[in-house]
């Protein structure tokens, strides 16, 4: 860590003393995870907050966190269950339930490394993606009356086939820009036990309403899809939340 970082940190936490304080980062080596260290270190305020249900994990990541004693008291312990537990994710899932916020000290403050074998690598996708979806339902989908899932695709249907069914019930339609998912119609649950079985129409991203919840990761689409949702004139976090 820089050596600037305690007390950059420290000032930053005394002025929010119920937040996890983060900061910047920098990659060794330079080009290794370049999408997600730019997301990392480009997050807006706001997004540090509306962002926390991505397959990102923690809008600030857990090497950079500084916060007071008693609020790691208050908010922890970690949850020790050893390898194969995300426990860096479900802590921050906690801090949030607590109504602690996040800040980020907007300089470069930490040399993150980059290894194969880091341990982070040994917790199951599937372990990551349950805690996210019950996250999600827990503190987003109770806001609206009904969505639309952004992504008629295979991480769209995904995310239905995992919600409860009160929350699949919310789901009016899926938006997409690809013509032969829309030209189809709908998406039918087939392992659904409720008859008729659940048919969800599959509509243009502009013929649909929002709330959205976009199961489209983002910086992949040389841009495309971003100008999409920007069009649309949306506020995150209210009109959409980003899932992927």
């Amino acid at each position: 860590m820089m050596p600037q970082r305690v007390r950059l940190q420290h000032e930053a936490a005394v002025q929010h003393p119920s937040s996890i304080i983060g900061c910047r980062v920098r990659r060794d080596p330079p080009n290794s995870t370049e999408r997600y260290t730019r997301w990392i270190n480009q997050l807006t305020p706001e997004q540090l907050l509306t962002q926390v249900f991505t397959s990102n994990g923690p809008t600030v990541i857990m090497p950079s966190w500084f916060c007071s004693r008693a609020w790691f008291s208050h908010v922890g312990p970690f949850d020790e269950g050893g390898q194969g537990v995300p426990e860096d994710l479900l802590f921050f899932y906690e801090h949030l339930r607590k109504g602690g916020g996040v800040i980020r000290v907007d300089q470069s403050l930490l040399l993150y490394r980059h290894h194969p074998q880091a341990a982070t690598h040994s917790i199951l996708e599937t372990t990551i993606w349950t805690h996210r979806v019950r996250f999600l339902e827990e503190r987003a989908l109770p806001r609206w009356a009904a969505f639309t899932i952004w992504n008629a695709g295979k991480q769209g249907r995904r995310l239905y086939r995992s919600l409860t069914a009160t929350s699949k019930r919310k789901v009016v339609a899926f938006c997409d820009v690809d013509e032969n998912k829309i030209r189809k119609g709908f998406y039918c649950h087939e392992d659904s036990e409720e008859r008729p079985k659940p048919r969800i129409p599959i509509l243009h991203f502009r013929a649909a309403q929002p709330p959205f919840v976009i199961c489209v990761k983002l910086d992949l689409t040389g841009g495309a899809f971003e100008d999409n949702l920007r069009s649309l004139h949306l506020q995150e976090g209210q009109d959409f939340l980003h899932f992927s």
